[in-house]
């Protein structure tokens, strides 16, 4: 039935009536776009023959709707008949008439989009190549020559690698068309040659550049046909020796020179002082333009007439020597991107050249210029993250030096007439303040009449208002308020009147601008050094007219709330008068759900104000539209809720009744779970500080005992409970049990019972902890009496031999540790012989937990408690473990918190050291393990004497003790600054160079090592990256030296031991991918290094896939030139099935394995480009098609 309709269609198609013909064709393209549409064999020969036929209707409108027919009938008839379609169209561009032919090209190119099966796209290769290359070397005009160019160029780049045989002739008949006439062919025969160059073989390419290079070296050449040349390749040398008036041949060296630089990094890597000196020698190329003024004797006063005709006064327009100086900046700029281990040589040579072209007098490449300039601050920002100034050549010390001409430079701009001009010159000044926050404090004088012109001048456009409105907000935010102090009476008045803009951009960035001032003006509440009340009035009045608009956009509206509510927080005192007017307008924006977040945070910020604002008028409505949001799905706005109620309740608590008090506990109850923690933290924090300043209302003690406390028991049980909603919960315990209608024991006793086993089994060791520290922290604030009698109780549970109460023992040990950390227990007597006394316990659970007891009891008082330690370590060979992990408790407490440090410095660190180097030989990993910690943290607290021991062994001559070592430096390199970095800055080569040592043990600790100084303090190592980096990347190769048989009788079993090293090494790299990016070469390390480790063991292929996503994301260009070899391991990892009798672990592994592999493939796919590789295309095909990855892949990309 369908087929004889289709018949009807095509019959109409080719009536006399165009508008039938119109409405036919329509018809027939809702037709193909049915999925259930299915041609026969008789019908597709007519189909295809029509359609081509409308091709060339009178009709515009019918012609192009038949094209718009090509895309589904292409998956809807076979392939023969595509080809032949090809085959017909390619005739009719070739040989066909002139006003057909622009649809046979867009005919064409549409049929080679819609091409996806490999089969195909070879037939169409096979039939179309020949016949396009032939319509390029005989085709009569150049147009044809260009279409038949674009259409290759389209099939090479999609499917160039499907027919290899024929590569050289298609090679030499493009290359051949370099020599052509018209300046279109050539262009059109680079771009083909280039869709060509990726599947190329080796030797095929390098005879095309061979080629190339030849043509460049025949000095007779016509110029344009060189120019073709270096664009097709590029050579250093023409740059220098182009004829005086050939600016062309100069700009496509410059741009061949840029591309060299971004596309293949590695190679170029030995011309880059000469390209950067070329590049810095023809930025200021201007042969026809002496320009007299020197920027030094520029008075900052000259008037601005004269600047502008000293801009003005040359003009030629035949003059292209700007283009030379514009391929010239994009150059610079492209080795500023790209090598930023050149950043200091590019401050000392190539900043002061750009600042002084700030001058350039054509305004294109001006803003070139400013382009190159702000790329070459933001890699410095990039590159000196986290750095100070460390030393002379450090770029960001480089870059202060240069501020003051940077300012100078840009204030002459900001005196042009030109606004694009302006724009470029506030967007240098902005990146520069976010990459130097403070480096404006002594210009911003000078700056000022370019801001308030910006402002004020009736010629200037929005843009450049915002600019100088962001610019102004950066440099406020970021320096001491005093010095704005001697300008704020001519800036406010303009930023107060582009309030009043009638761009919402502008009045937006305008309030914005407005909150900074009104820190500006009052900083400190206490004392004042500016007058700052003649400008309350001005600013509250500018801020109502937006706040009470509702007729206006969004984000006005959201910035005049934050704005208002500063206001009020800062000046409240002013503007008695006029609060109950202002207050009720920001409640009424809590009610609109557009606004209330922001409204939510505004009386956030009034509560906190040191004022004290009085809100009664409002503050009840305020809680109960609070309160009620607490039952809001909006997670932020829960949360903003949550500190907006804690705010509310420190500075208004005795104005709130009570009964509001009861529904915000009620509403807190059902926020607290382990779903969300960072959720609970903030609801326990409100409930303690209700407590804190209402204990001695009874309704709130019983609410929080009744609806809080049965929650607080669940969530103390979780295993996921940690960081700050623990430390939440703590502070919720010692509240509590402070607040009117709770006691001590019930609450003890409620909490012992939560550590019980429960029918599931038993608790998880995180939430056994989480007990202890409850429990500890409810008899610190209950009182010594309450204190001593639960101690003595836990006591008495450790002297009970039965072995039926293990649970309560383990217990008992984690709250006597977790109260000796935070109180001295010497008055208890015999305490740590008790507690040693566990250490002969069967289970390995309560060992354990008497060894953290015993240490941190010994932190409450070491004078006493450590020297007991140090005397059972070396009497106690049995013990020696668990007494090693009592004193790690003691070292790692002390190496944070500097209370005891004293005391731990004086004998005893000899003595420690002494027994931890004994022990640094262990055979048992684990006593080493604990010896390294306990060493890396001695060196914290002791760094001049620990590091030069530790420095003496790493040649020593036992393996252990070099791996010792190495973790104890691991455990060394923290987040927070220490004293510990100045002499590691120097000696950190020595630990990490173990990398290169014999044992593969040591290797690995040297690699952690490095993993954890790049995750910690990356720049310990920055500067000797470029030697450990080619070490780390050995480490990840297979090693078959490392594999060895284990014969175990009935089967043989394979044992690869350098797993583990491989595993590290790679996740070394991904952290190095995060931190030290500008010192990795990613096309170096993907092949082979990657690419090895994508089809390595399931352990080593998780962080291989970690590290593809990272690099899709952050250097997509590095993967996309080897993304057809990347997609064979990882089309192997997602295709792997585990063998049929293969455990259910084994069974998981290989679905996260499938799921890891799937996320890489994600990350590959939003690489612009990645398509055209027909490798990964095919690799996407087969995941559609098959259900089970499909959903799998939708998922991941759903994460």
């Amino acid at each position: 039935m369908a087929n004889l309709n289709i018949t009807n269609i095509l019959e109409k198609m080719t009536g006399k009536d165009k508008d039938y013909r119109y409405m036919a064709t329509s018809d027939l393209l809702s037709e193909l776009n049915k999925e259930s549409f299915k041609a026969d064999q008789d019908l597709e020969p007519k189909l295809t023959i029509t359609v081509l036929q409308q091709l060339e209707d009178a009709s515009g409108d019918v012609s192009g709707l038949a094209v718009k027919c090509l895309a589904p009938l292409v998956k809807k008839v076979g392939e023969d008949r595509v080809v032949e379609m090809t085959n017909k169209l390619c005739d009719k561009l070739i040989n066909g008439k002139d006003q057909h032919r622009d649809t046979a090209s867009i005919a064409l190119k549409t049929i080679i989009a819609e091409v996806t099966t490999p089969s195909l796209a070879e037939k169409i290769l096979l039939s179309l190549a020949p016949q396009l290359i032939k319509g390029v070397n005989t085709a009569k005009s150049a147009e044809i020559k260009c279409e038949c160019l674009d259409i290759l160029a389209d099939v090479l780049h999609r499917f160039g690698n499907l027919i290899t045989k024929d590569h050289e002739y298609m090679l030499n008949a493009l290359l051949s068309q370099l020599g052509s006439n018209p300046a279109s062919v050539r262009k059109k025969s680079i771009s083909c040659i280039a869709s060509l160059a990726p599947s190329l073989s080796d030797d095929l390419l390098a005879k095309a550049t061979l080629q190339v290079v030849q043509l460049l070296k025949n000095r007779g050449a016509k110029s344009e046909i060189t120019r073709t040349n270096i664009q097709m390749i590029g050579s250093l040398s023409y740059c220098t020796s182009a004829s005086e008036n050939d600016e062309e041949l100069r700009e496509y060296s410059l741009q061949a020179l840029e591309s060299f630089m971004l596309r293949c990094p590695r190679d170029i890597s030995p011309y880059c002082e000469g390209i950067l000196n070329l590049a810095l020698e023809y930025v200021s190329y201007d042969p026809n333009f002496t320009d007299s003024m020197d920027e030094d004797t520029d008075e900052e006063a000259k008037e601005e007439d004269d600047d502008d005709e000293s801009a003005n006064e040359y003009t030629d327009d035949e003059d292209a020597s700007w283009k030379v100086r514009r391929a010239s900046a994009k150059c610079l700029s492209a080795i500023i991107v790209s090598r930023p281990e050149m950043l200091s040589k590019m401050f000392l040579e190539a900043c002061p050249k750009l600042i002084e072209r700030f001058r350039e007098r054509e305004e294109n490449v001006k803003m070139d210029i400013f382009n190159t300039f702000i790329e070459l601050l933001r890699q410095t920002g990039n590159v000196t993250k986290g750095q100070g100034d460390i030393d002379e050549s450090s770029p960001r010390w480089l870059l202060k030096q240069e501020v003051p001409k940077v300012v100078k430079s840009i204030n002459r701009q900001l005196r042009e007439k030109s606004i694009k001009t302006k724009v470029g010159a506030f967007s240098v000044l902005k990146e520069l303040v976010v990459v130097l926050p403070d480096c404006l404090a002594d210009h911003f004088g000078s700056l000022v009449p370019g801001i308030e012109k910006a402002l004020n001048d009736k010629s200037s456009t929005s843009n450049l208002k915002i600019e100088a409105l962001v610019l102004t907000r950066l440099v406020m935010a970021s320096h001491s308020p005093s010095v704005f102090h001697p300008y704020i009476k001519a800036l406010s008045a303009p930023i107060l009147s582009a309030i009043r803009d009638r761009y919402y951009k502008v009045t937006a960035e305008a309030l914005r601008v407005c909150g900074e001032l009104v820190r500006v003006l009052r900083p400190n509440l206490e004392t004042t050094s500016v007058d700052f009340k003649p400008y309350i009035g001005p600013i509250y009045n500018a801020i109502l007219g937006r706040l009470a608009n509702q007729d206006q956009d969004q984000e006005v509206k959201e910035c005049a709330i934050s704005c208002m509510s500063l206001v009020v927080s800062t000046f409240g005192d002013g503007l008695e008068r006029e609060l109950p007017a202002c207050l009720p307008i920001l409640v009424d924006r809590m009610g609109n759900e557009i606004t209330r977040l922001t409204a939510v945070k505004a009386f956030s910020v009034i509560a906190n104000s040191p004022l004290r604002i009085d809100l009664s008028c409002v503050l009840d409505h305020v809680v109960s539209e609070l309160t009620a949001f607490l039952r809001k799905a909006n997670r932020a706005l829960r949360q903003a809720t949550l500190g907006t109620l804690n705010s509310l309740v420190v500075t208004y608590g005795g104005q709130i009744g009570s009964s509001s008090y009861e529904t915000i506990i009620a509403e807190l109850s059902t926020l607290i779970s382990d779903m969300d923690l960072h959720m609970t933290a903030l609801a326990l924090e409100l409930c303690c500080t209700i407590m804190v300043d209402r204990k001695s209302i009874q309704n709130v003690g019983l609410a929080v005992r009744d609806k809080v406390l049965p929650q607080a028991l669940v969530l103390i049980r979780s295993a996921l409970l940690q960081g700050q909603a623990l430390q939440a919960l703590q502070r919720f315990f010692a509240s509590l049990v402070q607040s009117a209608n709770t006691s001590f024991d019930a609450l003890l006793e409620s909490l012992i019972s939560a550590a019980k086993p429960s029918h599931s089994g038993s608790l998880a060791k995180q939430a056994l902890s989480s007990i202890a520290k409850c429990v500890a922290v409810l008899c610190l604030a209950a009182g010594d009496q309450k204190c001593a009698s639960t101690i003595e109780m836990l006591k008495g549970i450790l002297k009970d031999d039965s072995t039926t109460n293990s649970a309560k023992q383990h217990m008992a040990l984690l709250c006597l540790g977790e109260i000796g950390r935070r109180k001295d227990l010497s008055n208890h007597v015999q305490i740590e012989n008790i507690v040693i006394e566990s250490f002969q316990s069967p289970f390995e659970e309560i060992k354990s937990a008497a060894s953290y007891a015993l240490g941190n009891i010994a932190v409450g008082n070491l004078s006493k408690y450590l020297p007991f330690i140090l005397d059972q370590i070396d009497n106690q060979q049995k013990k020696q473990y668990l007494l090693l992990h009592s004193l790690k408790e003691v070292i790692v407490r002390q190496s944070v918190d500097h209370t005891g440090q004293s005391e731990l410095q004086d004998s005893n660190i000899e003595k420690i050291l002494a027994l931890l180097f004994n022990h640094c030989e262990s055979e048992e990993e684990g006593v080493r393990n604990v010896v390294a910690e306990c060493l890396g943290k001695i060196s914290l607290i002791e760094p001049k004497k620990l590091v030069p021991a530790l420095e003496v062994r790493t040649s020593s001559p036992a393996a252990n003790t070099r791996a010792t070592v190495a973790i104890a430096i691991k455990y060394s390199i923290v987040e927070r600054p220490e004293k510990i970095d100045e002499i590691m800055y120097s000696k950190i080569s020595t630990f990490l160079m173990l990398i290169k040592d014999s044992d593969r043990h040591v290797r690995r600790a040297a690699v952690l090592a490095l993993s954890t100084a790049a995750h910690n303090k990356p720049n310990l190592i920055k500067g000797l990256l470029p030697e450990i980096l080619p070490l780390l990347y050995d480490q990840t190769v297979i090693k078959q030296e490392l594999i060895r048989t284990v014969d175990l009788g009935p089967f043989k079993h394979v044992v690869d031991d350098g797993l583990e090293l491989r595993k590290a090494a790679f996740e070394c790299v991904d952290t190095l991918l995060d931190s030290c990016l500008d010192q990795v070469n990613p096309s170096s390390f993907i092949v082979p290094f990657l690419l090895s480790g994508l089809g390595d063991h399931y352990d080593v292929k998780m962080p291989c896939h970690l590290i593809l996503s990272k690099l899709a994301d952050k250097c997509p260009s590095a993967v996309l030139a080897v993304l057809d070899s990347i997609v064979e391991p990882i089309e192997k990892t997602i295709s792997h099935k585990p063998k049929g009798d293969a455990v259910k672990q084994e069974v998981d592994r290989n679905e996260d394995m499938i799921r890891s592999a799937l996320r890489a493939i994600s990350s590959l796919s939003r690489i612009s480009g990645s398509d055209y590789s027909i490798r990964f295309k095919n690799l996407m095909n087969k995941i559609t098609a098959t259900p089970a990855l499909a959903e799998k892949y939708n998922s991941v990309r759903g994460e």
